[in-house]
């Protein structure tokens, strides 16, 4: 590890500069990475016969630019491999599909090369969540945050106490809300975000006539669920199907071997129960659109390749308008696109 550092004597550059310089450069080439760990001060100043005070001098630099941190007790530790001119971006997504991908490359792409995006993921668990804010608040310009929680028996939470105050950290100026903004967070925010309720209830609207020739909608929604969905999807179409007079029921999956009934239209949020319901159609001799209807939640390119009718938010917009007001230096609240989009299984 000692490697790295290169000072010279007979060199006019100050020796504190060149122990600086010579962390960048091992994080240049690849020769440091995030977290690991650097020689303490004695071991520097031993090596190159240099007081405590040089290395202490050109070490608190490092810290005021956050490319290094202290811990208590362990030493000092590399805290980020980006050191160009650029906005450093914190982008943090509850859990790993498709669709949030979705976002993240429209964002990434929006921002250009003038940014520096790290993606990291916590898996709708709040202690996790937290552990991450606590450990990279003083490392990036902006925190973009998708805030979706799962309770200890895996229902679907927007926040707790402990969220609010780890979320209540971060200066406003430096935090956009993607997604979900049921949140109880005061100020000026910038917020792209999906109103899960009347989302689905708008787009089920909007289907009503295709929906008329189906006897009964069937929504699957899992209640309790590792990556679990807002209830307002479960209200919003219950709202519908109430105000419009459609027979409904609410199943929590798609069983093996169900019992298909023709004119009945599904709906299903997990990818799992569309698979199993699509293979179960075809099994049966069923036709998708026609004996069975299917409309899945949130749209991705396979569902657009097999035919599958969504009812789905603009990923690719959610992501770009999140871009767009970091860009501009804007605070807006804006409640993405939902639209029900037609393909043959409905």
């Amino acid at each position: 590890m000692l490697d790295i550092f290169k000072v010279d004597i007979d060199s006019r550059v100050p020796k504190y500069q060149q122990i600086v310089d010579s962390v960048i450069n091992g994080i240049t080439n690849g020769y440091l990475s995030i977290d690991q760990k650097i020689p303490s001060i004695n071991e520097i100043s031993k090596e190159f016969y240099l007081s405590r005070d040089t290395v202490e001098k050109a070490y608190n630099i490092l810290k005021d630019q956050k490319i290094i941190i202290s811990v208590k007790g362990k030493g000092y530790y590399i805290a980020k491999t980006f050191l160009l001119d650029k906005k450093n971006i914190l982008f943090l997504i509850n859990k790993p599909s498709s669709y949030k991908i979705r976002i993240f490359n429209s964002f990434v792409k929006k921002m250009g090369a003038d940014a520096h995006v790290d993606l990291s993921i916590y898996h709708c668990d709040i202690q996790l969540f937290i552990n991450i804010l606590n450990k990279q608040k003083d490392l990036y310009d902006y925190f973009v945050i998708m805030p979706h929680f799962k309770s200890e028996d895996l229902y679907h939470l927007s926040s707790n106490e402990q969220v609010i105050a780890a979320i209540d950290t971060i200066p406003r100026e430096k935090l956009v809300i993607l997604d979900n903004n049921f949140l109880e967070i005061t100020g000026s925010l910038r917020e792209v975000y999906q109103d899960f309720e009347n989302d689905i209830f708008d787009a089920l609207v909007s289907g009503r006539g295709r929906l008329k020739k189906y006897k009964k909608i069937i929504l699957v929604y899992p209640m309790k669920a590792i990556y679990p969905y807002p209830k307002r999807i479960l209200r919003g179409f219950k709202k519908f199907c109430v105000h419009y007079g459609f027979d409904f029921e609410v199943l929590d999956e798609i069983y093996p071997g169900m019992e298909l009934i023709p004119m009945d239209a599904y709906i299903t949020i997990e990818e799992n129960d569309l698979v199993s319901l699509v293979k179960q159609i075809r099994e049966t001799g069923f036709v998708m659109g026609k004996s069975i209807g299917v409309i899945s939640y949130n749209d991705t390119p396979l569902k657009e390749l097999l035919g599958i009718t969504v009812i789905s938010t603009d990923f690719k917009k959610m992501g770009e308008k999140a871009a767009s007001m970091l860009l501009e230096n804007t605070f807006e609240k804006t409640k993405n696109p939902f639209n029900i989009l037609y393909r043959s299984s409905l």
